[in-house]
């Protein structure tokens, strides 16, 4: 696993007006720089606190009691009992074995606790590229789920997007649904993806994703797209994905889909989270990217072949300087995408112009400490040797915090 302190810095809270309601070193959290910044992310939490916190409660609040129409097993606690920060940037939420339990379920006494967020009443947003890097847990029973709800809720009518939801039994595979009125609980509308050569999602971490546009909603993981679902899927039902929805986090244990831990299950269990993002709004009209000794990010020659490099140059308004900050993370000119060469995640590596592809390589985040972070690599766009002269190769490098990684959108 990369340093997680380095990512940390990348994701800075700026709640958008265009709402209703992808290790960094550096905890500090800062106001965005500009309006891109603002744009570019309207929510975001990377856990940092000391390790025992529970999470801030100006994004969250936890949810109690048990889940009667799932049948769980878990009762979901308040506090930090089974959701507390561990200090190096990660939201752990901990569902525990009992005994003897002292918490009562629609079942009688509960054998299992855990914990449920959501940002009810705190942040909704409506449309965008929604995100969480998580590593689940493993075992037979275990449910873990990042997903939305539509206000006010009224489900399934109210509607329900799940960005990621994985059952114990399933290992290598998560799922990405929607339901809502006539096509809801095992009659969702979804598909799964599934990690390649029998990989487990619990044994390293991953960012689960939608993009939501008003009649469309995307699907992927770690940058792949593996479905995408328009009101022509519905057969005529109605799509009720045009209005705010809140995010939640949670780890069920038990219930009708993942079935009952069994004996093989090890308790505890845990669902870390690294961060958690919404990012809407494009840049409309674009602009120049500026960064060290005032120079502008540059198309090479204003080529566009793929594998064009990208520069620092004098700027000088053309086409070439002429950058958009896409919802879906992308940062483009020319009709094409600035790209880390070859999905590469080492320092060094250079970064390029490309077909817009979906990839991991082509998705970027602009915080409002003016870094710009790939977040598959967790490196900030860079300029090399920290050399102003015309012509002067980006790369992606360890985020630093220098001049060379410093730059002004727009």
């Amino acid at each position: 696993m990369s340093s997680p302190r380095r990512l940390r810095r990348w994701l800075v809270a700026a709640v958008s007006a265009a709402l209703v309601a992808s290790g960094a070193a550096g905890t500090a959290k800062a106001e965005p720089a500009d309006a891109a910044a603002a744009a570019a992310v309207t929510f975001s939490d990377t856990f940092d606190g000391p390790a025992g916190a529970a999470v801030d409660s100006s994004k969250w609040q936890i949810e109690t009691g048990d889940n009667v129409n799932n049948h769980e097993r878990q009762y979901y606690t308040s506090g930090n009992k089974n959701a507390a920060l561990d200090g190096q940037g990660h939201l752990v939420i901990t569902a525990r074995k009992e005994n003897p339990a002292n918490y009562q379920c629609w079942y009688g006494t509960c054998q299992y606790t855990s914990a449920r967020l959501n940002t009810s009443g705190k942040f909704t947003a409506q449309y965008g590229h929604v995100e969480a890097r998580m590593k689940i847990p493993r075992g037979q029973g275990m449910w873990p789920a990042f997903w939305m709800l539509g206000t006010p809720v009224d489900w399934p009518d109210s509607g329900e997007i799940d960005i990621m939801e994985n059952v114990g039994f399933e290992p290598s595979t998560v799922h990405g649904t929607i339901h809502g009125p006539g096509y809801s609980g095992s009659g969702g509308i979804g598909a799964g993806y599934t990690l390649p050569g029998g990989q487990a999602f619990a044994d390293a971490f991953h960012t689960f994703a939608v993009d939501w546009a008003p009649d469309s909603i995307t699907w992927s993981v770690d940058g792949n797209v593996y479905q995408r679902r328009t009101p022509a899927d519905l057969g005529g039902k109605q799509w009720v994905f045009n209005k705010p929805y809140f995010l939640i986090l949670n780890l069920a244990v038990g219930g009708y889909w993942p079935g009952d831990p069994d004996g093989s299950t090890v308790f505890p269990q845990q669902l870390v989270v690294d961060h958690v993002s919404v990012t809407t709004g494009d840049s409309p009209a674009g602009g120049a990217i500026r960064g060290l000794a005032g120079k502008c990010v540059d198309v090479a020659g204003a080529g566009t072949a793929n594998g064009t490099p990208v520069q620092l140059y004098d700027c000088n308004g053309t086409s070439a300087q002429n950058w958009t900050v896409g919802s879906d993370g992308t940062i483009r000119a020319l009709g094409k995408c600035l790209d880390v060469a070859s999905g590469g995640t080492a320092d060094g590596t250079p970064v390029q112009l490309w077909d817009c592809n979906g990839t991991a390589a082509q998705r970027w985040v602009v915080t409002a400490a003016r870094d710009i972070v790939n977040p598959q690599a967790d490196k900030c766009l860079d300029v090399t040797g920290n050399n102003s002269a015309n012509g002067t190769r980006l790369q992606i490098w360890t985020c630093t915090g220098g001049a060379n990684q410093k730059w002004t959108v727009g």
